[in-house]
């Protein structure tokens, strides 16, 4: 049996089993060929081989259909007075609204269905945005109820526009934060992964660097998650990217506030949720201090597209 991950050329993944571009083994990062995939004298083996690349690369066929949870309502009570007339995705930043830049962010990642999970002036947001036609994207809305039921129950709320069937995939991603990353390949990763995980949680190795680190992250796997208990071997963070099935979305109480890090730290211990690491910081702007960075930052992306 082979485990594969499959190597990214300059001209792109791999599509289709049978392209003569490279496949990474990853038991001993051997740079394999298709005639060489072909000269292997099992046909079960073979056929593994295809089966597997095919699972390897179906996020390029599939994430323009998987919605994204975007979580977009909070207070922004640290940005005030920035925020007192305004909801902290329309603060602008780099010449447009901080929330243009994470939907043109998405769909140069071939994503193409987001739902805006909105509280705080959130009706600004969507007469904003609209249905995202002129993004090139399909926008849709929820919106908190007079009580905040946390970032669960966001999720929860909005559940009739993310998915019917207990299999059917969604991201869940934070509304402040630019997070620029290889979405195809963190979406292969979670369809190809053989136990078929509820979850998938992007990891950075954070040192308590930009926030202080929750997750116990080691050889490829994801140990402990705990936004609460925080141990000293914790020196990664939760990015702020994941994938969830909706029969884990299931789980949330709707009875009460539910914040997501309940259900995905109840996952992990499961081992039902699985680890991704990723190596680009994430830029917030929940603060003065994080939006000049942010800012900085998207100035500087602006820069280099000229």
């Amino acid at each position: 049996m082979f485990a594969l991950t499959f190597a990214r050329p300059v001209s792109g993944p791999i599509c289709k089993f049978g392209d003569t571009r490279y496949i990474a083994i990853d038991a001993s990062t051997t740079i394999i060929t298709v005639p060489m995939l072909l000269s292997i004298r099992s046909t079960q083996d073979r056929d593994t081989v295809a089966r597997q690349l095919e699972l390897m690369t179906g996020g390029r066929k599939m994430i323009g259909t998987i919605p994204v949870a975007l979580l977009a309502g909070g207070l922004a009570t640290r940005l005030r007075p920035i925020t007192e007339k305004i909801p902290k995705a329309l603060v602008e930043i780099a010449g447009a609204p901080f929330i243009d830049h994470q939907v043109a962010l998405l769909h140069r990642n071939g994503i193409r269905k987001v739902v805006m999970c909105l509280g705080y002036r959130g009706e600004m947001v969507a007469e904003h945005c609209g249905d995202g036609s002129r993004y090139g994207m399909n926008l849709s809305y929820a919106f908190d109820g007079e009580k905040l039921m946390g970032t669960g129950g966001a999720i929860a709320g909005a559940k009739r526009l993310l998915g019917s069937k207990p299999d059917d995939v969604l991201w869940v991603m934070y509304g402040d934060s630019y997070m620029d990353i290889d979405y195809v390949a963190v979406l292969d990763a979670f369809l190809a992964n053989p136990s078929h995980p509820l979850g998938l949680m992007t990891v950075l190795k954070n040192g308590n660097r930009w926030d202080k680190s929750n997750v116990v992250f080691k050889d490829g796997r994801l140990i402990r998650y705990d936004k609460k208990n925080r141990t000293p071997e914790m020196d990664y963070i939760d990015y702020g990217v994941a994938l969830l099935r909706m029969q884990a979305v299931e789980r949330i109480a709707t009875d009460r506030p539910f914040d997501l890090a309940e259900l995905y730290t109840a996952l992990v211990t499961e081992g039902a949720m699985i680890g991704f690491e990723v190596f680009e910081r994430f830029y917030e702007i929940g603060t003065p201090e994080s939006l000049e960075e942010a800012r900085q930052y998207l100035q500087s992306r602006a820069g280099k597209s000229k």
